[in-house]
């Protein structure tokens, strides 16, 4: 990475603009408390979490520091340990296997995750083929398969509708990834609407809150900006899709984890730069960013208006009181 030098008196002043909302969605707040309550009452034990809490290693990393132990399998779990699951989900057989062995589990999962789950199993019960727009190996898509109890068709663009291996007059019915872009999105509904004749499905505007929200603000963002910097790890769905909102509105646009990240190549000739962060990161993370800029440039930061959230979900109820195994578990 170049090396980042004193700001230079002459320079102009570089606006650094905001998004709202921008950063820590409520499903990623939720998350990051199971665990941080759980490590609180655990007498000093660890608390074991099934892959990333979500998806940035500094929100994993606070939270290794306080006790809790990321694993990619159950297997890795000693006997009677407490588990959480990640806010993205998991498959029902993650869930036996959790009964199986007697793990006591705080299940992370975000509730509008659990939503599509619940979409997919009813269209399945109904008989419609259930296709999933997503894209395939997302840990949120493994688990929404896993969830449905039938074939799952995931599809993550209008061209591959046509390609799906369905009778175009069977009744199908289609659930979203929530992280994916809106726009998207829309454009592959479009598609399964015009190919098939028999469709049932959440409208684009049922899809998560957050993901819409951030979305929205970033295209306002653009509109001002002469580049786009997203704060958000390169696993981080819902942060890449920001950062294609971007490219395809024809501004520079760059996803960096932190202020680590930033190259003071990028601000020759801009005047001013747009600056957010996807739903997992930190607002730390976003100071860090305009304090490596503030090395080289003299800045101004403002913040564009925007949604105001006040969507919380809340906690498991076990929380409230001593952990045991759960009624799943016990059974």
């Amino acid at each position: 990475m170049q090396k980042l030098s004193n700001p230079v008196p002459d320079e102009p002043t570089l606006e650094v603009i905001l998004a709202k909302p921008r950063g820590f969605c409520a499903g990623v707040v939720r998350a990051i408390e199971i665990v941080e309550r759980a490590l609180e009452q655990n007498d000093g034990d660890p608390v074991y979490v099934r892959h990333e809490i979500v998806h940035n290693r500094h929100v994993v990393n606070s939270l290794r520091d306080k006790g809790a132990v990321f694993v990619d399998e159950l297997s890795e779990v000693p006997p009677g340990a407490l588990t959480v699951f990640s806010a993205h989900g998991v498959a029902k057989s993650v869930q036996a296997e959790a009964r199986e062995r007697g793990l006591p589990v705080l299940d992370a999962t975000c509730p509008l995750v659990t939503k599509v789950h619940s979409q997919g199993r009813r269209y399945a019960k109904a008989g419609r083929a259930v296709i999933l727009i997503g894209h395939e190996g997302h840990v949120e898509v493994i688990g929404t398969v896993g969830q449905i109890d039938a074939p799952v068709h995931i599809v993550s663009t209008a061209e591959g509708v046509a390609a799906l291996p369905i009778a175009e007059d069977a009744p199908v019915a289609y659930v979203t990834q929530t992280t994916l872009s809106v726009d998207d999105t829309r454009d592959v509904i479009a598609a399964i609407h015009q190919r098939f004749t028999d469709v049932v499905g959440p409208d684009v505007a049922d899809i998560c809150y957050a993901t819409q929200n951030r979305q929205t603000a970033v295209r306002d963002l653009c509109r001002v900006s002469d580049m786009l910097i997203v704060v958000g790890a390169k696993n981080s769905s819902n942060s890449s899709r920001l950062r294609e909102i971007g490219t395809e509105l024809g501004i520079p646009s760059y996803q960096i984890d932190d202020g680590d990240g930033v190259e003071q190549s990028w601000f020759e000739g801009v005047a001013r730069v747009g600056l957010t962060a996807g739903a997992s990161a930190p607002d730390l993370l976003v100071q860090s960013v305009i304090d490596a800029v503030a090395r080289f440039r003299t800045v101004r930061v403002s913040q564009l208006d925007g949604i105001d959230e006040h969507v919380a979900f809340s906690l498991p109820g076990k929380l409230r009181g001593p952990i045991a195994p759960t009624a799943a578990a016990a059974e």
